[in-house]
């Protein structure tokens, strides 16, 4: 948690994704999912994720 607000990191994306007019607790959804491995950090897009990038070839 950061001492100057009072909010934690994950407090701060979910008020700044919520803050515009017609957005919904939906925008706030996480869309990666992180993990860890022997070591090595894996970022993939969430099975879920509303939005999901596309092959560029297409």
């Amino acid at each position: 948690m950061d001492s100057t607000d009072g909010m934690s990191d994950a407090e701060k994306r979910h008020d700044q994704l919520t803050s515009a007019p017609d957005a919904t607790e939906e925008d706030a959804r996480p869309r990666i999912v992180v993990s860890e491995h022997d070591g090595n950090t894996r970022i993939d897009i969430a099975e879920d994720a509303p939005v999901r990038p596309s092959d560029p070839r297409d």
